[in-house]
This record gives structure tokens, C-alpha cells and sequence, in this order.
């Protein structure tokens, strides 16, 4: 966890205060937060749901992000008493309305061809 008064959370809450869109941003932030909440988008999933999903995510990564998403309430968790133990993310009603959003930016990625280079075997 990051010191209050250290000099980037002092940045970081300078820049988002009165600021809608940095904020947005610091929350969905990261390379993965995106790709989870893309995942979840047509329902309820199961944490090997996800990770199969996603299978460049580190199990340490994945359970990272997805507490950070429940905590800002952008995710919701689960837990159903069976044996054997069963847990299932969803959207919440935050992330719900997010959904177009990130639709519209899949769809201007798609029109205007934006995809990261690929890179080469041994590079």
C-alpha cells in the first residue's frame, strides 16, 4: 500500500479531484481491469471462467484485480454454501452502465484498425 503523503498519491489525488474522467480512468486503469470487465459482460462468470478467459493473467494478478474492482464497486462476488465451493463475479450496476462505453471504444478500434503490434518469436 502507497504512503499518503508520499509525492505520487499527492499527484494522483491533485489530478483527479474536480476531474470525472481521470478518475474513470485511475479506476479502470492497468492492462487487465478492462479485459475482466469486457469477460464479465454477458453475465456471471467463475474464477476458472475468467482465467481460462484470460489466460496471460497471473492467478496473483487476476485475484489483485478483481478484489480492486469489488472494493470500487465496479464487480460483485458470490459465494454460494455447496460443496464443492462455488464463487461467481458479475457487474455491478457501475459496471453495467460502463458497458456502452467500452462497446463504443471495441467499435472505434475496430473501425479506425487500432490493435498493438504483434511481436516477433524471440524478440
Amino acid at each position: 500500500m502507497r504512503k499518503t503523503n508520499s509525492t505520487n498519491h499527492v499527484n494522483e489525488k491533485a489530478i483527479t479531484i474536480n476531474c470525472p474522467i481521470t478518475s474513470t480512468m485511475l479506476a479502470i486503469g492497468g492492462r487487465w481491469k478492462i479485459v475482466i470487465l469486457w469477460q464479465l459482460k454477458n453475465g456471471s462468470l467463475r474464477y476458472n471462467e475468467i482465467r481460462k478467459a484470460i489466460p496471460n493473467i497471473s492467478e496473483k494478478m487476476l485475484i489483485q484485480q478483481l478484489k480492486e474492482l469489488m472494493q470500487s464497486k465496479w464487480v460483485d462476488k458470490k459465494d454460494y454454501n455447496e460443496i464443492p465451493p462455488r464463487t461467481e463475479y458479475s457487474l455491478t450496476q457501475i459496471g453495467k452502465s460502463f458497458m456502452p462505453i467500452l462497446e463504443n471504444i471495441y467499435n472505434w478500434g475496430i473501425a479506425n484498425n487500432i490493435t498493438a503490434p504483434r511481436q516477433e518469436d524471440g524478440s
